[in-house]
């Protein structure tokens, strides 16, 4: 364990804590949101960096074969419990729209993995294709590159806003945020308001297609309450417009990480991502299985799970339990961890409810298990709005890289990474009133272990 930070040191981190505090926007940036403020980013080695930059490209890469996967398994080419699966409880309509839009290969140009850092390196929880803390993420690393001028922020002070601009074609476009997404509405303000070209926010409920492209930040289970909608479809639909994150719901479900896994369609993960990808993302997406209650043969079991049905994972101890349950998608409990379960935070009969959830829901809204990976203990320092103070905080952490696709010629850039310090006895690592976010800086040098590496 390091010892306790000098008085001097303290000092300079109260004094920077107090200019990130100064700096918010008046409103702040998510609508009555709040976090725990640092005045330190988070610290990555430069071969976390490097990984991390060549990561943007390989999921590139990976939702273009989803989307491949998901089409051929439409025309048959490929079998027809793939695009079931990813059909399940989505009106035809829209799965149509997305089947006809124009640009066939077209796939969300920003792209944001949720990491969680362990002790053997990133683990990928799941791809989100609609992402807020876009706006938030390019104002930490504007301020924190300011109050650090000495510290390298990854994306500079400009990476995300100039990485959100290069995802229109023309410099100019149109970002809809729903009633659903109302609270994420302040930065994306922020973003649109400093983002290089012309760019402003609506409501996606009033909203009437004029010719600009469109950003979308509303969820497409959520199409039903927008009044209009239609209208914006067949804009993009006929190519009048372009649109990202495009209508098509099967590249948002989790349970792609599941599809990735599975044995059935091994060789064609192989040979469509290339072998060195197909291995490099083995080692990122954790073991997963679709909660699927179709019979197993009375000599076979689900592979990795070494049960004949889901029903028994009921029955697993605590120690056993090293699985997480959530929905995979389409749903307003599939997002922000409202539907995740751990196993070994639950007890026996909350755990054996949410199996039994998962087991029910399969017919309108699927569930994906998978393996838990413990998040790596760090610790970080944080200012205390009550008593003044800055304090040291044991925690572990989300990491979440903003990749964004460009327009023109498709290249990826990283525009930022956002860390989420969460305290160490919370196992779902998502944003929460009392945790930290930071923006992530290189460090000058290798740091001797993790914990001197988070301030």
């Amino acid at each position: 364990m390091m010892s306790a930070p000098c008085l001097e040191l303290m000092q300079d981190w109260k004094n920077k804590a107090d200019l990130v505090r100064a700096a918010l926007p008046e409103g702040g940036l998510f609508a009555e949101k709040a976090w725990r403020i640092s005045p330190e980013p988070f610290v990555l080695s430069p071969a976390e960096v490097r990984y991390l930059e060549q990561l943007g490209p390989l999921l590139h890469r990976f939702q273009k074969v989803c989307d491949l996967i998901y089409r051929r398994s439409r025309k048959g080419s490929l079998p027809g419990w793939i695009a079931d699966y990813l059909d399940r409880g989505k009106p035809a309509g829209l799965l149509e729209a997305g089947l006809s839009a124009p640009a066939d290969a077209e796939v969300p140009r920003v792209i944001r993995p949720d990491l969680i850092l362990t002790n053997e390196g990133f683990t990928a929880t799941e791809l989100d294709s609609v992402p807020g803390g876009i706006g938030l993420t390019a104002w930490l690393g504007s301020i924190y590159g300011t109050a650090n001028p000495e510290h390298r922020i990854i994306g500079g002070e400009r990476g995300m806003l100039d990485g959100f601009a290069s995802i229109f074609r023309r410099g100019e476009g149109d970002i809809l945020v729903s009633e659903e997404s109302a609270a994420y509405r302040p930065e994306m303000e922020w973003l649109a308001a400093r983002a290089p070209g012309d760019f402003r926010v609506a409501s996606v409920e009033h909203y009437e297609a004029t010719g600009r492209d469109v950003y979308r930040f509303f969820e497409l289970f959520d199409l039903p309450n927008l009044p209009g909608i239609d209208n914006l479809q067949r804009a993009v639909t006929s190519g009048a417009i372009e649109l990202t994150s495009p209508f098509k719901p099967w590249l948002e479900e989790k349970l792609w990480s599941a599809l990735f896994w599975s044995h059935p369609l091994k060789d064609v993960w192989r040979r469509e991502l290339r072998d060195a990808n197909w291995k490099r993302l083995r080692e990122l997406f954790p073991r997963s299985w679709v909660v699927d209650p179709a019979e197993v043969p009375h000599h076979a079991v689900i592979p990795g799970l070494e049960v004949q049905s889901f029903a028994e994972l009921k029955q697993f101890s605590q120690s056993e339990r090293e699985l997480v349950l959530k929905l995979s998608g389409f749903n307003e409990r599939a997002w922000g961890s409202r539907s995740v379960t751990i196993g070994q935070d639950a007890s026996q009969a909350e755990w054996g409810a949410a199996v039994d959830e998962a087991i029910t829901s399969f017919e309108s809204a699927p569930y994906v298990l998978q393996r838990f990976h413990g998040g790596r203990l760090v610790s970080h320092p944080w200012l205390n709005e009550e008593t003044g103070e800055v304090e040291m905080m044991e925690g572990r952490v989300r990491l979440c890289p903003y990749y964004f696709v460009s327009a023109d010629g498709g290249q990826v850039s990283l525009g930022g990474v956002l860390a989420t310090i969460c305290p160490s006895d919370k196992k779902i690592l998502h944003g929460m009133r009392d945790a930290i976010l930071v923006p992530c800086r290189v460090a000058e040098s290798p740091p001797e272990n993790r914990e001197q590496a988070s301030f």
